[in-house]
């Protein structure tokens, strides 16, 4: 196993149009954040596990599948009668950006409790994933801070994604001390510039710094939308420019740039601290082109472009 991720697997209800009386056309593709960033590491070659809970429903059935199909070992993935499978509805603007509706009061994702775990996933992985949505409700509150403690104990590669959701949250300074929380623990941070601001009110440069000097974090990418990604180790800093594309859905490019910049992290077999900053402007090109592509299809884990797709854009 190269890398295992926890956390939310989901049904993403993308809307599609309208109807005569202006009611959405909806679209089912499987998504949460987790699931797309191993998507992304599975199309690329590397072994990857989920750890998490969904229903023993029509939707948690189909999420095992497509998980199963994509590559993702779903031996950690569980199945529970008492909860349903969470559901995410998606609306898009003219640009393709996204507004989140959640069906998770509670959704299956959040059952989850550290005992059901199984931790042998983690002990076979190089790298440990997870993001903010499991830190909303308990009991998966407290697995996700254990098996992060245990992955830590374990040597582990820590990467961790905020993947900010502010509905899913009771407040703002609840979703920020878990963010905070979360810097602390990650060797590697991928994080956005509207969560920079949501933060500290601080530009992508200033965050990437703080993250680097505060949180002893090894390896920062800023990412910046359209415009690119900011990237920053100790070695250095820099930027790379998304390359243009058109847009239909950005429904998990950021989750697709975290697994890819993590594929090409792994190839290297480097510390992510001690990477030049060639090596790191390469892997954010890489990374900043597969998730543009994904932006052109729908759907989060099904949108992953080949790596020959991905190469023939930045060549």
């Amino acid at each position: 196993m190269d890398v295992i991720a926890m956390g939310e697997v989901l049904i993403d209800f993308a809307m599609r149009g309208t109807d005569e009386n202006g009611y959405p056309l909806m679209q089912a593709n499987p998504g949460g954040a987790p699931g797309n960033y191993l998507a992304a590491l599975a199309k690329y070659g590397f072994r990857t596990g989920f750890i998490g809970k969904v229903g023993n429903d029509a939707f948690g059935h189909m999420l095992k599948r497509s998980l199963s199909e994509i590559g993702i070992d779903t031996t950690g993935l569980l199945m529970t009668d008492r909860v349903f499978t969470t559901l995410a509805f998606v609306t898009f603007d003219e640009n393709g950006d996204r507004s989140f509706s959640f069906a998770r009061k509670p959704g299956a994702d959040t059952d989850l409790r550290f005992e059901e775990c199984d931790l042998k996933l983690i002990d076979q992985a190089k790298v440990f994933h997870f993001g903010t949505l499991s830190l909303t409700d308990e009991p998966v509150r407290t697995a996700t801070k254990k098996l992060a403690a245990y992955a830590k104990d374990q040597g582990k590669l820590i990467s961790f994604d905020p993947n900010l959701r502010l509905p899913l949250w009771e407040t703002e300074s609840a979703a920020k001390e878990s963010i905070l929380w979360g810097l602390v623990q990650a060797d590697v941070v991928k994080i956005s510039d509207e969560e920079v601001e949501f933060l500290w009110g601080i530009s992508p440069k200033e965050g990437a710094e703080k993250i680097l000097n505060e949180y002893d974090t090894g390896l920062v990418f800023v990412t910046l939308g359209p415009e690119g990604c900011f990237y920053a180790n100790k070695n250095g800093c820099g930027m790379v420019a998304a390359p243009a594309v058109n847009p239909i859905d950005t429904t998990g490019a950021g989750d697709i740039f975290g697994g890819s910049a993590m594929s090409r992290i792994l190839k290297t077999g480097k510390d992510p601290k001690d990477l030049t900053l060639d090596e790191m402007e390469q892997i954010v090109r890489f990374a900043s082109a597969a998730a543009s592509l994904s932006t052109e299809r729908a759907g989060g884990m099904g949108s992953v472009p080949s790596e020959e797709e991905v190469q023939d854009l930045t060549s």
